[in-house]
């Protein structure tokens, strides 16, 4: 083989087991643990039913305060064994007015705006229960949630524990719903499957929980406090466990822009975060944790998306070489790269329409995950990324 055809092949199966490979080798690793009877959920004690505060850090809410903390008073879970609090740093739509109404939320208020870590990092020294539950204002918690995050805290070996984030259906079935919800159901998926193995990393900002004295004050300018917070915990020898029966449900981006922009963010945070966790890419260290974190994440947010661009000149290189029309192996390969980046054109094309070709979405979703990156990085070495809160614009 020539030299461009191993960084060829070398390419395509980095690109292949980032997306998809390890989702298969996931698998097959779950499977085996289950035949060799290495798969045992730790059951604990059933009256375990600790003390839980459900906290919310929150800027200009006072659209969803109402529906927020009825929603949160409505949880399945003895409400003298829940703590309300919201952290209201910068608030000035009168969000902590509206909230005093409410008997028994406690409102931490801050005139100043210095971002949601910044809120997270003041109201954590109010927390006095042995669980401490984040979740965000303009979400809904399932009925069980509360009770199903505190079960999995039975086991003294779980640092942490993940809801799953669900989106809620859109009535155009735009590109931004329609790809964001088959993007979260593979997550989802892969979720169970780390859990499994040995470790969620990294859990959804939505609906997380922690124990109490598990928290590190986390740096004033982390973007991805819930992926830094989480994996902290981690490193201190406890696992992060998930539980789908635990959600939030959350409206999808109003369009791609949006969801671009919101991807953008993600990006620069997921590099800041790869750089301020580099102890965790060793692997002699941190074993299983370490293989799943370089797999599942560190790849998609810095290799990946850079070998999908230089997968197309290379394949190009070669399929001239080949015969550009000849349709033998390396020009059918670029030819379906092709055929899969004019899917994501036609994709945008129909952003926004109610025309349902979902087929079409998803290229284009695919396609808009990794130009962020590439944004997101650009961002992050220009120092551009704000800590600030950005409110999103969201479909109805």
């Amino acid at each position: 083989m020539t030299l461009l055809e191993i960084l060829f092949w070398l390419f395509l199966f980095i690109v292949f087991y980032t997306y998809v490979g390890y989702g298969i080798l996931l698998y097959f690793l779950v499977k085996v643990r289950r035949l060799l009877g290495l798969h045992h959920p730790y059951e604990g004690n059933a009256d375990y039913e600790p003390e839980v505060t459900l906290f919310v850090a929150a800027y200009n809410e006072k659209d969803y305060v109402d529906a927020k903390v009825r929603n949160s008073k409505s949880l399945n879970y003895p409400q003298e064994k829940v703590s309300h609090m919201w952290v209201t740093d910068g608030s000035d739509d009168g969000t902590p007015d509206m909230l005093q109404q409410y008997e028994g939320v406690e409102v931490h208020h801050n005139p100043a705006r210095n971002g949601k870590i910044a809120a997270m990092n003041r109201g954590m020294q109010f927390v006095k229960t042995p669980i401490v539950i984040f979740s965000d204002a303009n979400t809904d918690l399932g009925e069980d949630s509360i009770q199903e995050i505190v079960r999995l805290f039975r086991n003294p070996k779980v640092g942490c524990v993940s809801g799953e984030k669900r989106i809620r259906s859109m009535d155009a079935d735009a590109a931004a719903g329609a790809g964001e919800g088959i993007y979260w159901k593979y997550e989802s998926t892969l979720k169970k499957w780390d859990a499994e193995l040995y470790s969620v990393v990294g859990a959804a900002g939505e609906l997380f929980a922690i124990r109490t004295e598990l928290w590190q004050e986390v740096e004033k300018d982390t973007l991805l406090d819930d992926f830094i917070i989480s994996l902290r915990v981690a490193m201190q020898g406890y696992t992060i466990q998930y539980n789908p029966n635990a959600y939030a449900i959350e409206t999808a981006s109003a369009n791609v822009k949006e969801e671009l922009k919101r991807k953008v963010r993600i990006s620069a945070g997921g590099i800041q975060s790869v750089i301020r966790l580099w102890p965790l890419l060793n692997i002699f260290k941190y074993g299983r944790l370490s293989f799943q974190y370089i797999s599942h994440r560190v790849l998609r947010w810095t290799l990946t998306p850079l070998l999908l661009l230089l997968l197309i000149p290379v394949n190009l290189a070669l399929a001239l070489q080949e015969g550009l029309f000849d349709f033998g192996l390396y020009s059918l390969l670029f030819w379906a790269q092709v055929l899969f980046y004019a899917a994501a054109l036609l994709g945008w094309f129909l952003e926004n329409r109610k025309l349902k070709v979902k087929v079409l979405f998803v290229p284009y979703y695919f396609f808009i995950m990794n130009l962020s990156v590439f944004l997101g990085l650009r961002r992050y070495l220009k120092g551009q990324q704000s800590v600030n809160w950005e409110r999103a614009v969201r479909g109805a």
